[in-house]
């Protein structure tokens, strides 16, 4: 039986696993349309430069976090200076951490699925003078639908599973910065191993679920598409 803290834990995880998803989805697929499409020589960096939060510590990502959005740093004191406040410890620095620890997860499943368009579709509805924002939703987007359910599925999983960025910048205050991955670490500090028990099973099958639900309907789109 959960408490009435853990509930309002996972109530703040959800709340903002689908707040960062939105806001992959609006920021990832742009850029993974260009890394799939561009042949820029520079290109390599900027894929680099995405695909870093997949091997650096995540207490390394939350600490250069902290600096940048806390009161002395170059984004906190920004805001600081315009009365809204600096961004660590609140919901909101918890969502931009999230935004770039999962950034690799929606992106590149995006930038994989846009490649395997092609392109010719998009040749082809050219000649029958669909502009270029006119291919790219009716012709990109509709093919490249499995890739966007996975990113989605990965993007809002991975940020389910957060721990030490959100640890970093936004601490462990009820109902607003004290995520599940927090409270279970919490309660294992506390050596309250029931409780821990009980949070960390959600979590196991919550995740199993989305991640049976991706494979499943992706082999669905394999067999149609063959």
């Amino acid at each position: 039986m959960l408490s009435e803290t853990d509930v309002a834990a996972l109530g703040v995880t959800l709340k903002l696993a689908s707040v960062t998803t939105v806001v992959l989805l609006a920021l990832g697929t742009p850029l993974a349309w260009w890394l799939a499409r561009s042949n820029w020589r520079g290109k390599p960096l900027i894929e680099a430069l995405v695909a870093l939060p997949l091997v650096l510590p995540p207490t390394v990502i939350g600490f250069y976090l902290l600096l940048l959005l806390g009161a002395g740093g170059p984004v906190g004191g920004l805001m600081e200076r315009w009365g809204v406040g600096p961004l660590v410890f609140t919901f909101g620095g918890l969502v931009v951490g999230s935004v770039v620890y999962s950034l690799p997860f929606v992106v590149q499943p995006l930038r994989d699925a846009f490649a395997a368009v092609g392109r010719l579709p998009m040749e082809a509805a050219a000649t029958l003078r669909a502009g270029p924002w006119d291919r790219f939703w009716s012709v990109a987007v509709p093919l490249a639908r499995p890739g966007f359910l996975t990113a989605s599925v990965l993007g809002f999983a991975h940020t389910v599973g957060e721990f030490g960025v959100v640890l970093m910048i936004g601490g462990s205050i009820p109902g607003e910065t004290r995520v599940a991955s927090v409270a279970v670490y919490d309660h294992v500090e506390g050596l309250e191993y029931g409780a821990a028990h009980g949070l960390s099973g959600v979590l196991v099958g919550a995740s199993f679920l989305m991640l049976v639900g991706v494979y499943f309907v992706n082999r669905r789109a394999r067999v149609v598409a063959s």
